[in-house]
């Protein structure tokens, strides 16, 4: 794992320390770790949803394209599923 050293405000370091303390992160580098995460997360979703904003338009969705794709789930889960004996 590499090293990386920021300086932070007073205010900022007082931040980060007291969410270390409620939120249970071991510590600081765990905090901020997971903000990092969740940077690229919100990254990655705006990334799809600008892909998904310039595709083509596609056919309306109605009661039926949900109840079939209910349906395709269904199969699929219990194509996958092992019954045990008594049930």
């Amino acid at each position: 794992m590499s090293t990386m050293n920021i300086s932070l405000p007073d205010a900022l370091k007082s931040f980060v320390d007291e969410q270390v303390r409620q939120r249970g992160y071991g510590t600081s580098s765990e905090y901020v770790r997971e903000l990092i995460r969740r940077d690229q997360d919100r990254l990655q979703l705006r990334g799809l949803l600008l892909a998904g904003g310039a595709s083509m338009p596609t056919e309306p969705v109605d009661g039926a394209y949900f109840d079939a794709l209910r349906d395709r789930v269904r199969q699929h889960a219990g194509a996958g599923s092992v019954t045990r004996s008594g049930e």
